[in-house]
């Protein structure tokens, strides 16, 4: 194999490594991550994150008394998300961040309670319940 096709396919593979797919991070057990722990897990400059934080309002990592930022497992998270809308799909910053508020929007809808459909899943219940009620006025 020539040698410009040699590097030229070195160089494609290293790319390809720098950037995995945020569904291949795994996110360690921690409360708090600094920057630069959230940069290298995720594969990305300390400057990208400062930026994002200012295009992106729901990303606001906390900041400890010295003034770094601490980010939670839910701002990791964010920026995995924020990752994969602009590398992998394709999002301009605008359209990301419009993602995010449509799937925030969905996130906060409630599902429906699932309620019984039968009057024997009731008796049921309530039968249960009078049985809790029985034992909790037992005891004293």
């Amino acid at each position: 194999m020539p040698t410009a096709s040699r590097a030229a396919l070195t160089s494609r593979h290293k790319t390809t490594a720098a950037h995995l797919r945020a569904a291949d991070v795994v996110i360690p057990d921690k409360l708090y991550f600094r920057i630069g722990e959230v940069a290298e897990l995720c594969r990305l400059p300390a400057y990208v994150l400062r930026f994002w934080e200012t295009e992106f309002p729901h990303l606001k990592p906390v900041k400890s008394s010295t003034g770094q930022r601490m980010y939670r497992h839910k701002d990791v998270e964010s920026v995995l998300r924020i990752k994969k809308l602009l590398y992998e799909e394709g999002f301009t910053i605008a359209g990301a961040r419009q993602q995010l508020r449509v799937e925030s929007k969905s996130d906060k809808k409630q599902n429906p309670l699932p309620f019984p459909e039968r009057a024997s899943d009731l008796k049921y219940i309530r039968q249960g319940l009078k049985d809790i009620l029985g034992l909790l006025s037992t005891r004293h």
